[in-house]
């Protein structure tokens, strides 16, 4: 549903000319169809002056909803446009028409062109009203000295309300400055060493097998009882039960193919017909995502452990948490060097509070209602191009800092008619708000915690939190995903937010004592268990342990759990790393590419 229209009524007619079991049948397909664009919409005949009625009454006793992000800034649908291109560059001055709605707009504040970016404004001029009906106190004063001041085209009906102050006009510096110093080490201060001391004397001291460095100490478990076995397990070699897992699954299962004779030439022409307008890149490509969201549903987050590649080698940048909940993590370990090119804030929420507040109290500036027109600078031509093809040029103003790059995370949810699988990472395009732009989605778990699951796909029932590279945007504001798809709502501007990647590495047990086992598969070398020793180690069926020993050196292990495990089990490893976001931001989006295979196709979501 779109986002200037929350609300809709739908209306059919010649409906009551069919047979009335046909009418029950049209309803229900009416119904269907619209549900997947409108749900919860009625739909009302439109046969009679009765229904006619009925409809107005329906449509008058609806309440209006406010939308946040359009009464919270002056915006402007242009009526009327001209380009003057410069003499020295492609781009040039584009001067828009149009009434000035939401609040009163101010010329030192940047503009945004829906689809195009954001531009400054050089100066707001008032030209006739081209509505003789709106009544006189909507025009624009003239000057203070009561002249008339002519634009360059030389029309004296035309004034010129504000100019641009140099000295208070906003940058459209989007990215901050890079300094290169600042990674650099420097001396710490004295709270800093006063809490370094205080650290130190609550560090708790425990006992780590030898050769553990202190990044793996963090991962020892801390509950003594699991590390302390009874003695009934110095008989181990006495209880074993010998069961081997003798069963070796065959992937490659033997298909039988039948051949089919076909006698009519008319069907072998139908179907090189049918073949011609497949395209068999995108049908194997739609093939195996589909194969690796199925996977994952199965198997979550469970990857294979390299033969060839030592683990400890392959997934160094993984670590193991006792906790997803209460385990730390340091949200400025580690940064990508993105991040010294965003804002961010030290309270994101109370600046929204203060920047809408004042936002609400301005009464300076071009007021609304009024009909004037626009000289915005450096616009290049393609949006004078993009409004003389028909497409409607949405003019937004900017509060303070939404021009500034941070990490935006929203909140949507999957709508249930799409089953087209979405990976993490992809490339879509966004509609927040009054933006629209391209970038790659990261999508995680909407939890409470400080720590947030990454997804792999984007989950289908569930609330789910994406997060990108974007401009600022202040709440409340909803968004539309479109695949080159999904509605939602703007969650916060949070790049200490911090998204943990999971891989699953899977052992099966081979031989099983009381409380104790031998697991195989997990690793591949002595080296390897030796490394991730101090990893606590879960099953499938909810036992929890830990490796205590190696044996041999081909990657047999023997763990300890709570209690004893069943053969149908299997052993699991949880490792996870921070992940970020991809920087590929393109605030050139003219026109949303959406890509509809059937009706109600649209991957769109409900709004939250």
């Amino acid at each position: 549903m779109p986002l200037c229209c929350p609300w809709a009524a739908l209306v059919c007619q010649g409906v009551s000319a069919l047979p009335v079991k046909k009418q029950v049948e049209l309803r229900r397909a009416l119904l269907r169809v619209a549900e997947t664009r409108f749900p919860g919409a009625r739909i009302f005949p439109l046969d009679r002056g009765q229904d006619a009625a009925l409809l107005l009454r329906h449509v008058g006793g609806q309440k209006q909803h406010r939308l946040g992000f359009r009464s919270q800034r002056a915006h402007i649908l242009g009526q009327r446009a001209a380009f003057i291109p410069a003499s020295d560059t492609g781009a040039g001055t584009l001067c828009v028409s149009g009434y000035v709605r939401g609040r009163p707009l101010q010329v030192n504040r940047l503009l945004h062109i829906v689809g195009h970016g954001d531009f400054q404004i050089s100066r707001i001029d008032a030209p006739p009203d081209p509505l003789p009906l709106i009544s006189s106190t909507s025009c624009p004063p003239k000057h203070e000295n009561g002249d008339v001041e002519m634009q360059d085209g030389g029309d004296p009906a035309v004034r010129l309300l504000v100019e641009a102050d140099p000295a208070r006009r906003e940058s459209l510096q989007t990215e901050a400055e890079l300094d290169p110093m600042d990674g650099e080490q420097t001396w710490p201060t004295d709270t800093e060493l006063l809490e370094a001391e205080e650290d130190r004397r609550n560090k708790k001291i425990m006992k780590v097998p030898k050769g553990t460095s202190n990044y793996q100490a963090a991962w020892i478990l801390e509950d003594g009882e699991e590390n302390v076995e009874d003695d009934e397990e110095s008989e181990d070699d006495v209880r074993v039960i010998e069961e081997q897992m003798a069963r070796e699954v065959d992937d490659s299962d033997s298909q039988e193919e039948e051949e089919e004779e076909v006698s009519s030439s008319g069907h072998n022409l139908a179907e090189q017909r049918y073949d011609e307008n497949m395209d068999q890149m995108e049908e194997g490509e739609e093939l195996r995502r589909y194969r690796e969201a199925r996977t994952n549903d199965m198997f979550p987050d469970e990857v294979d452990t390299p033969l060839g590649t030592p683990a400890r080698i392959r997934f160094q940048r993984y670590r193991g948490l006792k906790s997803m909940r209460s385990s730390p993590w340091d949200p400025l370990e580690n940064l990508p060097p993105e991040y010294a090119r965003i804002f961010q804030f030290q309270n994101f929420e109370r600046t929204r509070r203060r920047i809408l507040a004042e936002a609400t109290q301005e009464d300076e500036g071009v007021m609304v209602g009024w009909y004037v027109t626009l000289h915005i600078e450096n616009v290049p031509p393609s949006v004078m191009e993009s409004f003389q093809a028909g497409r409607p040029l949405v003019l937004v103003s900017l509060l303070p800092h939404e021009q500034k790059m941070s990490v935006m995370h929203m909140l949507v949810k999957r709508h249930p008619a799409n089953t087209d699988p979405i990976k993490s990472k992809e490339e879509l395009v966004f509609q927040c708000g009054f933006r629209r732009f391209r970038a790659s989605a990261l999508f995680s778990q909407h939890t409470s915690a400080d720590k947030h699951k990454l997804e792999r796909f984007l989950p289908s029932g569930a609330p789910t939190v994406v997060s990108v590279y974007a401009p600022i945007t202040f709440p409340t504001a909803g968004v539309l995903l479109f695949k080159q798809g999904a509605e939602g709502c703007l969650l916060s501007c949070d790049p200490q937010r911090v998204v943990l990647k999971r891989i699953v590495l899977s052992g099966h047990p081979f031989k099983i004592n009381r409380r104790s086992a031998v697991v195989r598969y997990m690793f591949f070398s002595r080296e390897d268990i030796m490394w991730f020793k101090p990893v606590e180690l879960r099953t499938k069926w909810g036992r929890r342990g830990h490796i205590k020993e190696a044996l041999g050196t081909h990657g047999h292990m023997k763990c300890v759990f709570d209690k004893q495990l069943c053969s149908q089990d299997t052993v699991l490893m949880n490792l996870y790393k921070r992940v970020f976001p991809r920087w590929t931001y393109d605030p050139y989006v003219p026109q949303a590419c959406v890509r509809i295979s059937e009706p109600g196709a649209m991957a769109d979501i409900t709004m939250q």
